[in-house]
């Protein structure tokens, strides 16, 4: 795990792709979500403060 690979809610400008929440130092998140955007999109909020998106 490297924490470049981590991105917050919100970030534009991060690589299309699918992407999973994670905790807030890249481990697993509780009810954790996968979302899946464009290029250009934001990545949406997170279910829980501090989690972050990692890209899979």
């Amino acid at each position: 795990m490297n924490s470049s690979n981590l991105y917050t809610p919100g970030q534009d400008n991060a690589p299309a792709g699918t992407y999973q929440e994670v905790g807030p130092r890249g481990g697993k998140a509780e009810n954790s979500r996968t979302v899946r955007i464009s290029r250009g999109d934001r990545l949406p909020p997170v279910q829980q403060s501090g989690n972050k998106w990692e890209k899979i």
